[in-house]
């Protein structure tokens, strides 16, 4: 199928096109009057915005998702969040793969470039594993959800939001059929709180993680291998992965409960059981997730910054969440670390982590952050108001998390286009853009002599 269109274009750029292919036919969709709750034409510019927060899972709105929309469009915007989870080319390979099509050479190639992978080994089958295990814990996540929606909302409607939400929570997607004020009425409920903390960090742990823990807990129950055996044989990539997951959710809460225990604007009022919960949740939530216990804005400026470092990162790689990624920032910690206790290479779990891969984590976080700055003073220019919102803001559609402090609700035509593409940036990412416009990349064939410079 894509065969034709990799002649002419690289696989980063279709991959790009095929995102803004997305958004562009649902913000068609969306902006028609049977999509919207009062059957008039929505405003393109608002289809659009909502149209780029769903396939980008990000979470951002600009019109009151439950209100606003009518069932059709609401099952427009679900469609979206679980094709932009699950990525355009992941999404259309499987359906050929139902569909009973051939999966080419060509199309195995863009497969590995849009899931981010280093080899085509059992890539059919990973495709295959990955729709089985999203669509398992959504339903589980339905399940679950059903046991509070059903009794709040009735069977159907509570049914419906069940299956919502999952795919929201599952997809970091963060939009959500409850009103203004998100999970807010359900700060106190700590199902609801576990439910959705479960899906956002499975959905943003990775599915190469999935699969390797798969192996492994299939290979300690095979062999009868020790637990301590078992955990060494997980991959470099897993190991990294999952320590640096838990320190960022742990270490997160820890400060959120500090910074915030006193603050009767977040968690100040609760019992001190329930202030644990909203921290815990608010540190997941910031992996890009969107969903919100209580009111951004009320937090304090430390906690801001807090969140700011927590939403840059964001979650794993080849999974549903937006950022840097894990991997990347510990990268750049190993080697920094590395360097400074006079070490060549970095060695981590008696593994030596290629110098390229390196050079890549440090060109995603430059890049990352030369777009940040660059959407943030222009944000601020085009729409003015506090810094600390608008860094708030853009990092939150770059990092494709959906948090706000009140101020999406805001925007004009030009900061509405200027988070679009901030959405759409975090979503294929930076680095992938400047790729887009750089297809004739060039191999180094001619060697100069070496020269050092200073640094530092």
């Amino acid at each position: 199928m894509f065969h034709t269109l990799n002649k002419e274009l690289s696989t980063t750029q279709i991959i790009a096109l095929g995102f803004l292919g997305a958004i562009f036919i649902g913000a068609l969709i969306l902006c028609l009057p049977f999509s919207s709750a009062d059957g008039n034409f929505t405003p393109f510019i608002d289809a659009l915005f909502t149209s780029t927060t769903s396939v980008c899972v990000t979470g951002l709105v600009v019109v009151n998702t439950a209100i606003h929309w009518s069932l059709f469009g609401k099952i427009v915007i679900l469609i979206l969040i679980q094709l932009g989870g699950l990525g355009i080319v992941s999404f259309v390979t499987g359906i050929m793969m139902v569909a009973g099509s051939r999966i080419t050479l060509s199309d195995r190639l863009l497969l590995e470039d849009a899931l981010n992978l280093s080899t085509l080994k059992g890539l059919v089958r990973f495709l295959k594993f990955i729709f089985r295990g999203t669509f398992i814990i959504e339903i589980i996540g339905a399940i679950c959800y059903s046991f509070v929606f059903v009794p709040d909302f009735g069977l159907i409607k509570g049914l419906w939001f069940s299956i919502f939400h999952a795919v929201s929570a599952f997809c970091n997607a963060g939009i959500d059929l409850l009103g203004a004020n998100s999970l807010e009425p359900y700060i106190s409920n700590p199902w609801i709180n576990f439910v959705t903390m479960f899906l956002i960090v499975s959905g943003g742990i990775g599915f190469i993680v999935w699969m390797d823990l798969k192996a492994t807990v299939k290979n300690y129950f095979q062999n009868k291998i020790s637990v301590k055996k078992s955990l060494q044989k997980l991959r470099l990539h897993t190991k990294i992965t999952l320590i640096t997951t838990a320190i960022l959710i742990l270490g997160g809460a820890l400060l959120i409960f500090v910074l915030e225990y006193t603050n009767t604007d977040t968690i100040g009022k609760l019992s001190f059981f329930d202030k644990i919960v909203a921290s815990l949740f608010q540190s997941v939530t910031l992996r890009t997730a969107g969903f919100a216990t209580f009111s951004q804005s009320g937090l304090r400026h430390g906690t801001v910054l807090l969140c700011y470092f927590l939403m840059f990162i964001g979650g794993s790689s080849i999974g549903t969440a937006g950022g840097i990624k894990t991997t990347t920032v510990a990268t750049l910690f190993l080697s920094t670390r590395a360097i400074v206790k006079g070490k060549t290479h970095l060695v981590v779990f008696r593994k030596n982590i290629p110098h390229q891969t390196v050079t890549k984590a440090l060109a995603v976080t430059m890049v990352s952050i030369s777009f940040l700055l660059l959407a943030s003073v222009g944000l601020y220019q085009a729409e003015g108001g506090s810094m600390v919102d608008v860094v708030y803001e853009t990092t939150s559609a770059i990092a494709t998390v959906g948090l706000t402090r009140d101020y999406t609700s805001k925007l004009h035509l030009l900061g509405k286009l200027i988070i679009i593409i901030c959405m759409y940036l975090g979503r294929i990412g930076p680095i992938s853009m400047v790729i887009f416009f750089n297809k004739e990349r060039k191999n180094d064939f001619v060697s100069f002599p070496h020269e050092d410079i200073n640094v530092g």
